[in-house]
């Protein structure tokens, strides 16, 4: 009854198991799905169901865990534009890492001995430092030993979410296994994983063989397939539909379902990697002279990016095409106080950017001020950003130089307040992250300031919207483009187990809506400096750019 009362938001239409996954009640459910088959659209709209039809009480909430920054934000940003934004404020989004951190901040007192911690505990990538500090890979297995120890830690958490949904499940390690178990493994939560074997890259960290089989079994859970990839035209689909004949024969698509000649497919074979680099980068010059945003464009290599794209990253300079690197910028845009300090120097760089100063004006905004509070502080932030804009123009300030422009950013900082800036993540409630993250953002601006000395083009360079994006593999699942290019299908980049080796060809091709391009040198210079293993000969790796012949 109660499914029949909802229909999927904005006129979508959910094939039959996707519906029957969205509307789900009562039952733990395991979805399997290709790439371009909406797993995250199936997710956002599950979670409108869950809200609307209050199958998700209030004051109960529900839980998205997700691999990567930008995947959480960009499911929670879904549920958003679907449910509005009163619901989506009970829907959390977040990666494993951030979920251990929040229990952690909230039940630190339940770790004793030689895992206590103080309660203004940093994080460090790798280093932990007794009681003051912990690495990154201390997160989840603190968490566990919080649930698994303390019983109101774990009834808190079992409270608070009756509904949990686990994103790209495949990838999933015995860790953060182990931490979904604790946390509801007989609970009365109703989990929602979805994953595709075909897209499992993460071996290397420690991904689960089997993962998605074991939660079935596990959480007996109902396993719904999903057949249907709406994302890529029927040429790059038939592509796709000869690896998965190899990878997973029973997900195979019927011929006729794939009729037609929508989509480019291109393989492109170069003698050096300059030739390589001029040619895409005319390509690239060409598709945003027809208009193509730039932001649709994605640059993916298996590994070693810096040294793989050297000559690309310097052609496309030499074009004045910015070019976003994803390894350094990814999780660190995704961060609401890194995206503010960008907005900021935005403002103040150029005056023609409306959207940075709504934005701005947006996240400043004190809507528990009284009327005349709000209005002095408005006063107050115009008049600072009227003179921020001022002194950079001022023949004596060093644009070029990333140092100079701390100030005015702390400045502002200040004049935000830290209250204002807490308030943006509960992260940031705790420890050194906030103060971190601000000088992580000025340090990610005065590197890319660094290329040319121009500060707008700086940040185009590390906008998401402004910048063709440049990933490993590993950094762009979940993501779709418009145009892919996939630099260096040769056999010294795509070497190593063959399995692995071809799930991560797999992810890459399967990116793109209607044109991937496909390239290979013949030739790559030893780069200078660079000590480790290095073939300048190069083989194209020829069982991989075989599936894109048709013959």
């Amino acid at each position: 009854m109660i499914r029949d009362q909802w229909c999927p938001v904005d006129g979508l239409i959910l094939e039959p198991n996707g519906m029957k996954a969205a509307t789900m009640s009562g039952k733990n459910v395991v979805v399997t799905a290709g790439p371009g088959a909406g797993k995250t659209e199936l997710l956002a709209q599950r979670a409108d169901f869950l809200l609307h039809t209050r199958q998700c009480p209030y004051p109960r909430r529900i839980l998205a865990i997700c691999f990567k920054v930008d995947a959480a934000r960009n499911l929670r940003e879904r549920v958003r534009r679907r449910s509005g934004p009163q619901l989506v404020a009970r829907f959390d989004s977040l990666t494993f890492h951030a979920f251990a951190k929040r229990i952690i901040d909230k039940f630190r007192p339940a770790l004793t001995d030689q895992n206590a911690l103080r309660s203004d505990y940093r994080i460090d990538p790798d280093t932990r430092i007794g009681q003051e500090q912990i690495a990154m890979a201390d997160l989840i297995p603190l968490a566990v030993e919080i649930i698994e120890t303390n019983a109101y830690a774990c009834g808190g958490i079992r409270q608070t979410y009756s509904h949990v949904f686990l994103d790209e499940f495949q990838d999933c390690t015995a860790q953060q296994y182990r931490l979904i178990k604790a946390a509801f493994g007989e609970s009365t939560a109703v989990l929602t994983a979805v994953g595709d074997t075909k897209q499992r890259i993460m071996a290397w960290a420690g991904a689960l063989d089997g993962v998605l089989k074991t939660f079935a079994k596990d959480f007996s859970a109902r396993s719904l397939p999903l057949y249907q990839n709406f994302r890529s035209a029927t040429r790059l689909r038939r592509m796709q539909n000869r690896m998965i004949a190899q990878m997973d024969p029973e997900a195979v698509s019927a011929a006729e379902d794939l009729a037609g000649d929508d989509g480019v497919i291109e393989a492109l074979r170069f003698e050096s990697e300059r030739d390589e680099a001029k040619a895409v980068g005319a390509l690239l010059e060409g598709w945003l002279k027809d208009g193509l945003h730039p932001s649709e464009i994605a640059i993916l290599v298996r590994q070693q990016p810096h040294l793989v794209a050297a000559a690309l990253r310097s052609e496309l300079g030499d074009r004045g095409i910015p070019l976003r690197n994803e390894q350094e910028s990814q999780d660190l845009t995704a961060e609401p106080v890194a995206a503010l300090v960008f907005s900021f120097i935005r403002v103040v760089a150029d005056d023609r950017q409306p959207d940075a100063y709504t934005s701005l004006m947006r996240i400043a905004n004190r809507r528990s001020a009284s009327e005349e509070q709000a209005s002095r502080f408005d006063s107050q932030l115009k008049r600072m950003l009227g003179n921020a804009r001022l002194a950079v123009r001022d023949s004596a300030f060093r644009t070029e130089n990333g140092t100079a422009w701390a100030p005015l950013v702390h400045e502002f900082l200040h004049l935000i307040s830290r209250p204002v800036l807490t308030a943006l993540s509960t992260g940031y409630q705790q420890g050194s992250r906030l103060d971190d993250l601000i000088e992580q953002a000025l340090e990610a601006f005065g590197r890319e300031l660094a290329v040319d000395g121009d500060a707008v083009q700086a940040l185009r360079r590390l906008s998401e919207v402004d910048a063709v994006r440049f990933f490993t593999i590993h950094k762009c699942k979940g993501l779709e483009f418009e145009k892919v290019v996939v630099l260096g299908v040769e056999e010294q980049l795509f070497w190593g187990d063959p399995t692995a080796a071809k799930s991560e060809f797999f992810v890459a091709v399967s990116r793109a809506k209607r044109h991937l391009v496909l390239t290979h040198a013949g030739y790559r210079d030893r780069p200078s400096g660079f000590k480790g293993r290095w073939d300048e000969q190069r083989k194209p790796h020829r069982e991989l750019l075989g599936f894109a012949d048709e013959n």
